[in-house]
C-alpha cells in the first residue's frame, strides 16, 4: 500500500486542472460499485427463438457503457420472472451495490421487479434504451417490437416503487447507441455512484470546536452519518503534535522541495500584512504537513474538519495554525481538508471533488459592482487542481480574525463554467444542498495570501446574492470548475435532500 506522502505527487495536468498549471496526483482512484440487472418475461422467450440471445446482446451493450465510467459492475443477468427476481437479492447484497441500474430491455412484469425496490438501499434508476429509432412499420414484427418495448413497463415500475415507498431515482430514455443525451444521463449516475461510494465508507475527523460560535456551521455528527454514511472520527490535537515535534528530517527536506517546486514565492505587493515566503514559515508549514500525514494514516481517515487555537506562542498554537499548505495539498489530492471545524463543508468538498471538479473552501469577499462580479474565496484550503496558474505562497504576519501567522495560499481559479454548493440546515435538522452555476472570469485579485477568484452568477450580481443567502445556506461553499447542478441533484434525489438550483432557468 503506498503511504500518504508518496501519493501526493505532482503530476503531468489533466483535463481537471488549467493547461499550464502542475497537477497533484489523486490519493485513491475513482470508483463504485455499480449493478445492472436487466429485465423480460421469461413467456417471450418460447414464443419468439432468438429473442433471449438478442436481450443478453442489448444489456452488453449498456453494461459496457457503464464500465466505462471507472465503475466495477456487476451483471445479474436477466430477470424474467418473480422466483428469478427473489433469488438475485442475496447477490445483489453481497455486492455491496451504490448504485442499481434496471436494463428495460423488453417489456417485464413489476414482480420481476419489486424485490429489488423492497430489499435494497441503493439509489435505483430505470433505463429505457431502444435500439432502434423507430419501428420499421411496413414490415414491422412482434419480434421487431419486443426488441424495442424498453419503454412499455417503465410507468408499472415506478408506479409499483411509489407503491413501496422508495420511489426509484430516475428513468433514463433515449437509445441504445448514438444518442449523447442519454449517454450524458448515464455518465452523470455513474459520477453520483462514485460520490455515494466514497461518502458511506468515509471516515472524516473532527478536531477542536467551531470558530467563536459560528451558529450556521453547528451540525450533529450523527445526523451527518445517517444523512451521508460517513463515520465522523473524533481527533485530538495532542495527536499530531507528536509527529510534528518530532519529524522526519528527510520527509521534512522532501516537503520543502516539493512545495518550492510547486508554488511561486513572490515579493509582497499592497498588503501591509504579506511579505515574501520567509525560511521560518516554509519550515513550519512543511513540518506540519508532514505531520498531517502522518496523523491521518495512523487514524486512517478520508477527510478533516478542524478549528483550534492553543496557548499563545506554545507549539501547538504554531501546528494547528499552519496547516495550510499540507491542506491545499491533501485537498488537491482528493482528502478534503476544511478549516474552521465547518464538517458539512467537508462532506460538500468530498462531493465535487469525487465528482472530479476540484472542491475548494470558499466564501464571498467584496462585490466589483463595475464588473457584476463578486469575489469567491478564502485563506484555506484550496484544491489546486482547479488554478488558473501556479499558486502563490506569502508569508502572512498575521490571520485576519484568527490567531498565528504563517503561509498563505493565493491563486484564481481556471476562467470559465462554475458550480459552487453550500450544505445547509432546516429547522426541522434536515440537511439541504443550496446550488448555483456561473463564470469564472478573468480579473485582479487582492495579493493578500488568499485564493479569490472574480464569479458572476445570473441574472446579476446583486439578485443572484440576495437568491443565494435567502435559501439559507452555510456561509462556507465547495467551488469546482464546470456546470455540475444536474449531478448535484441527482445526489440530492438519491440521499432524500432538499436541493435548490437558485441560478435555474436564469441563463448562464
Amino acid at each position: 500500500m503506498r503511504t500518504i506522502m508518496a501519493s501526493i505527487m505532482i503530476a503531468t495536468c489533466t483535463a481537471l486542472g488549467a493547461a499550464d498549471s502542475p497537477r497533484i496526483e489523486r490519493r485513491k482512484p475513482l470508483t463504485a460499485n455499480i449493478g445492472v440487472v436487466s429485465v423480460g418475461l421469461d413467456t417471450y422467450w418460447k414464443q419468439c427463438p432468438g429473442l433471449y440471445e438478442d436481450m443478453l446482446k442489448k444489456a452488453a451493450v449498456f453494461e459496457k457503457r457503464v464500465e466505462s465510467h471507472q465503475a466495477k459492475v456487476t451483471s445479474f443477468g436477466i430477470s424474467d420472472n418473480p422466483g428469478k427476481a427473489a433469488s438475485l437479492i442475496p447477490a445483489m447484497k453481497a455486492a455491496d451495490l451504490d448504485l442499481l441500474f434496471v436494463d428495460m430491455v423488453t417489456y417485464a412484469t413489476s414482480s420481476t421487479f419489486a424485490p429489488f425496490v423492497r430489499e435494497l438501499k441503493c439509489p435505483i434508476v430505470l433505463v429505457a434504451l431502444q435500439p432502434d429509432s423507430k419501428l420499421d412499420y411496413e414490415h414491422a414484427t412482434i419480434y421487431r417490437q419486443l426488441l424495442n418495448d424498453d419503454l412499455c413497463s417503465v410507468p408499472e415500475f415506478t408506479g409499483v416503487a411509489i407503491r413501496y415507498g422508495r420511489p426509484v431515482a430516475d428513468v433514463v430514455i433515449g437509445q441504445l447507441e448514438g444518442d449523447a443525451k442519454a449517454d450524458e444521463e448515464v455518465r452523470q449516475w455513474c459520477a453520483v455512484a462514485h460520490v455515494l461510494h466514497d461518502l458511506r465508507r468515509a471516515r472524516i475527523g473532527l478536531m477542536g470546536h467551531v470558530l467563536e460560535a459560528m451558529y450556521d456551521m453547528q451540525v450533529d455528527p450523527t445526523a451527518v452519518s445517517r444523512t451521508f454514511g460517513c463515520h465522523v472520527a473524533l481527533c485530538e490535537p495532542d495527536e499530531i503534535m507528536p509527529f510534528y515535534r518530532e519529524p522526519v528530517a528527510a520527509d521534512v527536506v522532501a516537503m520543502k522541495k516539493r512545495i518550492l517546486g510547486f508554488f511561486d514565492t513572490p515579493d509582497p505587493v499592497s498588503d501591509p500584512w504579506t511579505q515574501k515566503l520567509t525560511d521560518k514559515d516554509l519550515d513550519v508549514a512543511a513540518k506540519a504537513a508532514c505531520a498531517l500525514e502522518k496523523f491521518i494514516a495512523k487514524r486512517n481517515l478520508d477527510g478533516f474538519a478542524y478549528y483550534y487555537e492553543g496557548e499563545a506562542g506554545s507549539p501547538t498554537r504554531e501546528l494547528v495554525t499552519n496547516f495550510i499548505v499540507g491542506n491545499s495539498l491533501l485537498t488537491s489530492a482528493g482528502f478534503p481538508m476544511c478549516g474552521e471545524f465547518d464538517l458539512k463543508n467537508c462532506v460538500a468538498m468530498m462531493i465535487f471533488d469525487r465528482l472530479d471538479i476540484g472542491g475548494s473552501f470558499a466564501e464571498f469577499h467584496p462585490i466589483d459592482f463595475e464588473r457584476g462580479t463578486v469575489l469567491v474565496g478564502h485563506d484555506g484550503p484550496h484544491h489546486l487542481n482547479i488554478a488558473s496558474r501556479k499558486p502563490v505562497l506569502r508569508s502572512l504576519k498575521k490571520y485576519h480574525g484568527k490567531p498565528g501567522s504563517g503561509a498563505g495560499v493565493e491563486f484564481n481559479i481556471k476562467e470559465g463554467p462554475i458550480t459552487m454548493m453550500s450544505i445547509g440546515l432546516k429547522a426541522d435538522g434536515a440537511f439541504k444542498f443550496v446550488v448555483a452555476e456561473g463564470e469564472s472570469l478573468a480579473g485582479p485579485i487582492p495579493p493578500t495570501g488568499n485564493t479569490n477568484t472574480h464569479g458572476k452568477f445570473p441574472p446579476d450580481v446583486r439578485t443572484f446574492l440576495r437568491n443565494w443567502s435567502m435559501e439559507g445556506p452555510t456561509h462556507h461553499f465547495a467551488l469546482g470548475i464546470g456546470h455540475h447542478a444536474a449531478e448535484l441533484k441527482k445526489l440530492g434525489k438519491a440521499l432524500g435532500i432538499e436541493t435548490v438550483v437558485v441560478t435555474e432557468g436564469l441563463g448562464k
